[in-house]
């Protein structure tokens, strides 16, 4: 054979298992038990995985975000979770887009994740007040929910205060 031929993978077994023909007992039985491995694994070479998530949290919450703004909501999901593994904002991006899904059970348990993980998150508190606005259920707690998202950030109380007017609203209707 010469210096720079190229072997592939049977051939390289088929020279190793030659060169070894004069060893022991048990070289020849190994030798023969990889000869028999590549024959039956077709011959191919060892898969590479990938132990590392090539992307940061980050950049999973802003392609869920992208996936999110085209419509493609299970996509979001898959990218939100991967997020949520790192950044617990991501359970609100997940409680959002489940709410966009009308699965609206999975949008609470999501709002309220987001709140045990972040109690000083003003939007997952204005959310879930706006879940069960819509839901026309639990209205007290939406209410309060409402006032603690304004008290945590003023600069949208604006916003905040639209949630807390609805509510409010609603509950006068209903009395």
């Amino acid at each position: 054979m010469e210096k720079n031929e190229v072997l592939d993978t049977v051939d390289h077994a088929k020279t190793m298992t030659e060169a070894l023909m004069g060893r022991s007992k048990l070289s020849r039985f190994l030798s023969a038990a990889i000869w028999i491995l590549l024959l039956v694994s077709g011959c191919t070479l060892p898969r590479i995985a990938v132990l590392e998530d090539p992307l940061t949290p980050e950049e999973h919450l802003n392609l869920g975000v992208a996936y999110e703004r085209t419509g493609e909501f299970e996509n979001a999901i898959r990218e939100y979770e991967l997020a949520a593994r790192k950044l617990p904002v991501a359970y609100l991006y997940l409680g959002n887009v489940h709410l966009q899904k009308n699965e609206l059970d999975e949008a609470e348990r999501f709002y309220r994740k987001s709140i045990r993980k972040e109690p000083d998150n003003a939007d997952a508190h204005n959310n879930l007040a706006w879940l069960y606005y819509m839901k026309r259920d639990k209205l007290d707690e939406a209410e309060s929910l409402a006032i603690r998202a304004i008290e945590l950030n003023p600069a949208k109380s604006e916003i905040y205060r639209d949630t807390l007017d609805r509510i409010r609203e609603q509950r006068m209707a209903i009395q």
